[in-house]
C-alpha cells in the first residue's frame, strides 16, 4: 500500500526539518495544516542537497550530489523513489509543475562545490536565484495552491524575500563560510577587514529586499500569511541585530536570536496578524 510509504516518506522530511531548523519548523507550524506537508517535503529535499555541499567534508561531495540529482530525476520520471525525501518531493514537483525551479536550485548547489568567490553582481545574483529565490517560488506555488495568475502576481515579492533571507544568512555566517567552507558570496567584500561602510551598504540592500517582500506577504492567502510574516519578522530582527553589531564581532562569531526573543517575535506577530496590522 503505497499511501503508507508516502506517509512514512513525508515523516522523514518532517524529521529532517525539525532536526535542522527549529525556526523554520516553527514557521511551518503557523501555516494552514493543508499546506504544511508540501512545505516539509520541499525543505527536506533542499536541506539534503545543502548538507551534501556544506557538511559532508571528507566524502566525495561531487559524486554524492551527482547521485542525488540522478536519483531525483529517476524519482520524477517513475513517480516513486525508495529514498523517502525524494519520494515525498517528487510528488510535490509533479502536482505543482515546478521542475523549472528545481534545475536552477541544483545548479547553485553544484556551484558551491567549486566556486569560492562571486566577483560580479551577475554571478552573485545567479547564485542567489538558484539557492534561495527558487525555493521561495516553490513555496509560493504551494501557498497559492497552483494558481498561476496569483503566482505571477506575487512572484517578484517572493523572490525578494528569498534573496533577503539568503543575504542575512550570508552576513550571519561570514566567519563560517570563509574559514570553514572557503566561500565568499558578497562581491567585492574583504572578509578579513569588513568596514562599517561596507556592512551598512549590505544591510541597506537587504532591507530594501525586505520592503519589497512585504508587499507580497500582505497579498498572500490567509493559509500562508501568518507563517510567512513570522519568518519575515524573525529574519528582520536578525538583520537588525547584525546592523547593531560591530564588523569585527560579525567576523568572529555567528549572530543569533535567542529563544526568548523568538518567542516574543511569534507572540507579537500573532497579535499584529489578528488585529490585521500587517495589512
Amino acid at each position: 500500500m503505497k499511501s503508507l510509504f508516502d506517509k512514512s516518506s513525508l515523516d522523514c522530511s518532517k524529521r529532517i526539518t525539525k532536526n535542522y531548523s527549529t525556526s523554520f519548523s516553527l514557521a511551518i507550524k503557523m501555516l494552514s495544516p493543508k499546506i504544511q506537508d508540501d512545505i516539509y517535503a520541499i525543505y527536506g529535499f533542499v536541506r539534503c542537497a545543502d548538507e551534501i555541499v556544506d557538511s559532508f567534508e571528507g566524502y566525495d561531495q561531487e559524486e554524492l550530489l551527482s547521485e542525488f540529482e540522478i536519483e531525483f530525476h529517476k524519482a520524477y520520471d517513475r513517480k516513486i523513489s525508495l529514498n523517502p525525501v525524494l519520494n515525498a518531493f517528487q510528488e510535490v514537483v509533479h502536482r505543482f509543475d515546478m521542475m523549472d525551479l528545481v534545475i536552477p536550485f541544483l545548479k547553485s548547489m553544484r556551484m558551491d562545490l567549486h566556486k569560492t568567490e562571486y566577483l560580479t553582481k551577475s554571478e552573485y545574483e545567479e547564485y542567489i536565484y538558484g539557492s534561495a529565490d527558487v525555493v521561495g517560488l516553490m513555496c509560493l506555488l504551494v501557498f497559492v495552491e497552483g494558481d498561476r495568475v496569483k503566482y505571477n502576481e506575487l512572484k517578484s515579492s517572493a523572490m525578494k524575500l528569498g534573496s533577503a533571507f539568503q543575504k542575512v544568512n550570508f552576513l550571519r555566517d561570514l566567519k563560517h563560510d570563509s574559514e570553514t567552507l572557503g566561500r565568499v558570496y558578497f562581491p567585492s567584500i574583504d572578509v578579513n577587514n569588513l568596514s562599517h561602510d561596507c556592512k551598512r551598504k549590505l544591510v541597506a540592500e537587504i532591507d530594501a529586499d525586505f520592503k519589497e517582500a512585504l508587499i507580497g506577504i500582505k497579498m498572500l492567502p490567509k493559509s500562508a500569511k501568518f507563517g510567512v510574516y513570522t519568518a519575515y519578522k524573525y529574519y528582520k530582527s536578525l538583520l537588525k541585530k547584525i546592523a547593531k553589531t560591530e564588523p569585527e564581532e560579525i567576523l568572529n562569531k555567528r549572530i543569533r536570536v535567542d529563544d526568548f526573543s523568538k518567542l516574543f517575535i511569534v507572540s507579537k506577530s500573532y497579535v499584529r496578524y489578528q488585529l490585521n496590522m500587517t495589512l
